[in-house]
């Protein structure tokens, strides 16, 4: 059983910056499949970012250039830096990872962008 644990959600202007990290329960070199997912009120969850075992990445067109996708395999924890943020990034995120035929959520933090 993995368990996915997010913190660094929180309230910012237009423009600004956040962090986002994701600390594992297991070594994330066992994770095939790491990433960002987010929920928008009234919306389906959509892929934010993800990161393969060989650390290859993929964006949203949404998020391209403006959001990293990063991890530090040591402690065990996933990032994801968001600059210039928009109201529209408005959304709980999640973190997700998958280990052959699972999938793994962590319990999601709220990111509001607002002025």
């Amino acid at each position: 059983q993995v368990q996915l644990v997010e913190s660094g959600g929180g309230l910012v202007q237009p423009g600004g910056s956040l962090s986002l990290s994701c600390a594992a329960s297991v070594n994330i070199f066992s994770i095939d499949v790491m990433g960002w997912y987010r929920q928008a009120p009234g919306k389906q969850r959509e892929l934010v970012a993800t990161i393969l075992r060989t650390g290859s990445t993929k964006y949203a067109d949404s998020v391209k250039g403006r959001f990293t996708i990063s991890r530090n395999i040591g402690k065990k924890t996933l990032y994801l830096q968001m600059n210039n943020l928009k109201p529209e990034d408005t959304a709980v995120y999640y973190c997700y990872g998958n280990i052959g035929r699972d999938d793994y959520w962590g319990q999601g933090t709220q990111v509001t962008v607002s002025s």
